[in-house]
This record gives structure tokens, C-alpha cells and sequence, in this order.
């Protein structure tokens, strides 16, 4: 199956989700996970219709960027873990940081200078894998961000723990919605391909996309 007939499944699956949570679908950004990809993922899909892209590390999307960094109007997100020692580098090659998580981030990112869209990305489960900042730290994290020169603060984003049942994932989507509310931050990222129909309902404006557009990812 071509990732055109793929992306026309999902996007049937972000319809009807929505149409149950009595949303726009066209509130909701499709976000294409291309980590492991090479760049000709990411043309076949931009032809396909897809402007937003996901990569994990920004090492791996170092290599791919002169190919696709001319791509019209394509935005690339960062949503894997940032180290601040790699955030200048970060701010030159993405639009969009999903994954945010102390104000010493802020700081490295400004200091960069490019103009770059935030979100901030929160630890709600108790795995220790898992990054984010604590609940109790977004306020200063918030704070620092509104009181930078370059970036521009969208939202919040969280990872659940893994299930294979989109359920268990629900409570986690649900806080993180009552998290945004509570800060009056509008954008929501949250659910992947085995969730993201439970997420929109729950109200995620951004959903990351890998596998279901692109099937398994072999380990290069």
C-alpha cells in the first residue's frame, strides 16, 4: 500500500473520530513521523498531501534537511528529547520544538535567534523513561517562554505509556487537556497510530503519525 492510500485511511479515521467528538477535523494537524525514513519518505508523503513532519533526533534529520528544507511551506517538528547542548542546532533546522521541558531550554533556544514555535512537553507517566517537565514546573517553564524574544508558545504535548490497547491512554490525553485549559494554551499533541483516535476525542489539535502512514520502521 502507498503512503497516498495510507494517509487517505487515516485521514478517514481523523474524520470520523472528530465527527464523534463533535470537532473540525481541520482543527486537528496530521503530523508525519519520518524517524528512520530517508528523506524520500518524507517527498511521498509531502506529494501526497502532508505539510508537518516529525523526527526524533536532530543528528538524523541533520542529514536529511539540505534535501528537504526546500520543500514549500513543510514545517519540521522536533519530538524526540532535546539536549540543551544540541538546541542552537535544533533551532536552525526546525520550525516547531514539540518537546520543550526546562526554562535552561528556553534560554539555549532564544539565544539562537531563530523565530521558533513551542510546546511543552509534560511527564504525566510514571515511567522513567519518559521526559517531560513535572507538572508543578510549568508554570516558571511557561513563564520563561512568554518572556522570550523568539519563541512563540502553542501548547502542550505528552507521551503515554505504551499499550496496544488505545484505552489505557485516555486518562493521560484527558490531564493533559485539563493542563491546557488551566494554562490557556489551545494546542494539544497527543496520540500516535495506535491512539490517535482516542486523543482527538479527547481533544488533540496535533496527532503524530508514523507507522500507520508509513508501516514498521526497520532499524537501519
Amino acid at each position: 500500500m502507498s503512503v497516498r492510500e495510507r494517509l487517505a485511511e487515516v485521514r478517514d479515521r481523523i474524520e470520523r473520530a472528530a465527527a464523534r467528538a463533535g470537532r473540525d477535523p481541520r482543527s486537528i494537524t496530521l503530523v508525519a513521523v519520518t524517524k528512520v525514513f530517508p528523506a524520500s519518505a518524507i517527498f511521498e508523503a509531502y506529494e501526497a498531501g502532508v505539510r508537518d513532519f516529525g523526527e526524533n533526533y536532530v543528528q538524523e534529520f541533520e542529514t536529511k534537511a539540505p534535501e528537504v528544507r526546500r520543500l514549500a511551506g513543510a514545517r519540521f517538528h522536533l519530538i524526540g528529547h532535546l539536549q540543551s547542548n544540541k538546541a542552537r542546532r535544533a533551532a536552525e533546522l526546525f520550525h516547531v520544538i514539540q518537546t520543550l521541558d526546562s526554562a535552561k531550554l528556553v534560554w539555549r533556544l532564544d539565544e539562537a535567534a531563530q523565530p521558533l514555535d513551542i510546546m511543552l512537553e509534560v511527564k504525566l507517566s510514571p515511567e522513567q523513561a519518559k521526559s517531560g517537565a513535572d507538572t508543578s514546573e510549568l508554570p516558571a517553564i511557561i513563564e520563561a517562554v512568554r518572556s522570550s524574544k523568539n519563541l512563540r508558545l502553542l501548547g502542550l504535548m505528552t507521551m503515554p505509556p505504551w499499550s496496544d490497547d488505545a484505552e489505557p491512554s485516555r486518562p493521560y490525553f484527558q490531564r493533559l487537556r485539563e493542563l491546557g485549559s488551566q494554562h490557556e494554551l489551545p494546542h494539544l499533541s497527543m496520540g500516535m497510530s495506535h491512539d490517535f483516535e482516542v486523543a482527538i476525542e479527547e481533544g488533540a489539535t496535533f496527532i503524530r503519525i508514523g507507522t500507520a502512514l508509513f508501516g514498521k520502521r526497520k532499524k537501519p
